[in-house]
């Protein structure tokens, strides 16, 4: 579900079907039953094969924020499969576009595996240059590609005895393609695999400690990206029965991006309607004559300026606006299953930390920190800025690799798992700065954290009514279907921390909870935590406000300079002389006294 996105009634539901089935059946029927020119054939051939494969952009980029700039190699590999497969192999069309399609997969999961741990303008040197090798392979491979010469004579396929010889048949056949991947295209941006595709793009960091590998995730949107591509490029062949290299060029990428971006790159609706404009419009400005190409290029500068969303997300954008928000409330389930232990401490460890040290070349940012927090309390780790607090946390929740020391869960050996594993164990976490998918609902980013691995759900609730019962909680359930950016900071706050609840975590990390909020949201915040620790959940928390911490902690641990001054009891600690020296500060020794 997008941020903008409301829960579709069953009527709606039914309706939107309705529309889908008669669209989807009358652009099918059109070419097998009303004669067309064979230009205005191959135009719409070019349009549907085209956007099957710019749909693979949808879930590359617009779904994962991924740059893929090789969309025309794998959309060559698909249409070269076919291409020699029905000619110089004599492979039935269906076999050779199904080598096609597997080619195609190899070599993005190939290409994503050695490149996408990359990410950002590397990625794009590094997709651009496949493309470019894959263009010259094409070009001077002569003996098997032909050459520049290309590849006549592709055969088209026959299913049942029925051929789809006639390019009528066949185009049915490409528009009917086109209308089941755009399909599964939309229905994987709300699944499981969709959402965390999603988390990917909006906030990578947050994605991994939710429990997200955000390197499988790439991985799979770049391989499925491929599959698309390849299969476009298969159905290509068969339509046009005449291929050369040049039309899988760099160019060609170019164009399937300027595609992708020029309808709306989030959405499949976007990415079909930026292709047909791009190869359909030309033809409707020939009447300009002369002009025509200065106008189209116009035309498509001035959508790209003042429609960033593209023309799909401009048009969803208006609709949200004569629509207002969404005012559903979500109810949730009664009860929040936090954790399965009691809310009494049992005096027992549950996170071990045995000399952990993090470097940062000669900069000892946490230097031989030993830790234990006790199960269903609130552990607090405090100290001046600069004292390693955040560093110690990131390298918990595996952010940082420790550069030595030991880290324990629950009995278990942490320190070598990513952030993602971590987060199977039970370890949860927000950050100072929060860390949303601002492109998705509030109920979306929570869905996120209920669907870590290895998340048992109590009662057979599923990830979404989890979700729902995490917000109820921190008392955000009316605004479940509100885009997480129209909320204000301190419901924001909020959100975070449902959705590290909603991963059912044994361990919550806070760092800084309490910054930039008032003090009425403040105030809210300590009853929250009160709440959650008399539900029995662990929580090691890092805040500068003092009376924050002194309402809610059980235990307190002070850092200075990396390393640990003092630990135990807060009315212990708070009075520590060396505390009052290298945090509190006069202000809390005058408390003290």
């Amino acid at each position: 579900m997008s941020a903008d996105a409301r829960p579709a009634s069953p009527t709606r539901r039914v309706a939107g079907a309705v529309v889908f089935v008669v669209a989807a059946a009358v652009t099918i029927a059109i070419p097998l039953v009303q004669p067309m020119p064979a230009y205005s054939l191959n135009l719409l051939m070019q349009a549907s094969t085209y956007a099957i494969a710019v749909f693979g952009l949808t879930i590359v980029l617009g779904y994962t924020g991924q740059i893929n700039l090789a969309q025309a190699a794998f959309f060559g590999l698909g249409a070269y499969s076919v291409a020699l497969g029905t000619t110089t192999l004599a492979l039935p069309f269906w076999v050779a576009l199904a080598l096609g399609i597997v080619l195609a997969a190899v070599a993005g999961a190939a290409l994503g595996l050695t490149t996408l741990r990359l990410g950002g303008h590397y990625l794009a040197m590094v997709t651009i240059s496949f493309q470019t090798i894959l263009s010259l392979v094409l070009t001077n491979w002569i003996a098997v590609t032909r050459g520049p010469d290309g590849i006549s004579g592709i055969k088209r396929p026959a299913v049942f005895g029925y051929s789809f010889d006639g390019s009528g048949a066949y185009l049915a056949l490409c528009i009917a393609s086109l209308w089941l991947v755009g399909f599964l295209v939309w229905r994987l941006g709300r699944s499981r695999l969709g959402r965390r595709m999603q988390a990917v793009r909006d906030n990578e960091l947050a994605a991994g400690v939710v429990g997200v590998d955000t390197y499988r995730t790439k991985v799979a949107a770049f391989t499925l990206s491929a599959v698309l591509g390849g299969f476009g490029g298969g159905l290509f062949a068969g339509g046009f029965r005449y291929i050369s290299p040049d039309q899988f060029s760099f160019a060609e990428s170019v164009v399937f991006l300027t595609m992708a971006l020029l309808g709306g790159v989030r959405s499949p609706f976007g990415t079909a309607l930026g292709t047909a404009l791009l190869i359909l419009l030309p033809e409707w400005l020939r009447f300009l004559k002369v002009v025509y190409l200065a106008v189209y290029g116009a035309a498509v500068i001035l959508i790209m300026v003042f429609m960033p969303e593209g023309v799909w997300g401009f048009v969803a954008a208006l609709v949200r606006r004569v629509r207002g928000p969404s005012m559903e409330t979500a109810v949730p389930v009664p009860v929040l299953p936090l954790t399965k232990e009691t809310a009494q401490g049992d005096g027992t460890v549950l996170l071990s930390v045995r000399g952990i040290s993090k470097h940062f070349g000669g900069l000892k940012a946490v230097d031989a920190v030993d830790l234990e927090v006790r199960r269903n309390g609130v552990h607090a780790l405090i100290g001046p800025n600069g004292s390693g607090k955040s560093t110690l946390l990131n390298v918990l929740s595996g952010l940082y690799v420790s550069s030595g020391g030991e880290i324990a869960l629950a009995g278990a050996t942490i320190g070598a798992l990513p952030p993602h594993e971590r987060a199977a164990r039970g370890l949860g976490r927000t950050f100072q700065n929060i860390r949303l998918f601002t492109a998705m609902s509030v109920l979306d980013n929570v869905v996120v954290g209920a669907e870590r691995p290895g998340n048992l759900i109590d009662g057979g609730h599923g990830a979404h009514a989890l979700a729902l019962a995490a917000l109820g909680f921190v008392g955000l359930a009316d605004r479940a279907h509100r885009a997480v950016g129209s909320l204000s900071y301190g419901h924001q706050r909020r959100v975070e921390i449902a959705r590290a609840l909603a991963g059912n975590p044994t361990l919550l990390l806070l760092d800084e909870p309490g910054a930039g909020l008032n003090h009425a949201e403040k105030e809210e915040l300590v009853t929250l935590l009160t709440r959650l620790k008399g539900h029995g959940l662990t929580i090691l928390i890092i805040d500068h406000d003092m009376n924050l911490v002194e309402k809610v902690a059980d235990h307190i641990t002070v850092l200075n300079f990396g390393r640990r001054i003092a630990d135990g009891a807060p009315g212990e600690v708070l009075r520590h002389p060396d505390v009052i020296a290298a945090y509190l500060g006069q202000v809390n020794a005058r408390a003290a006294a």
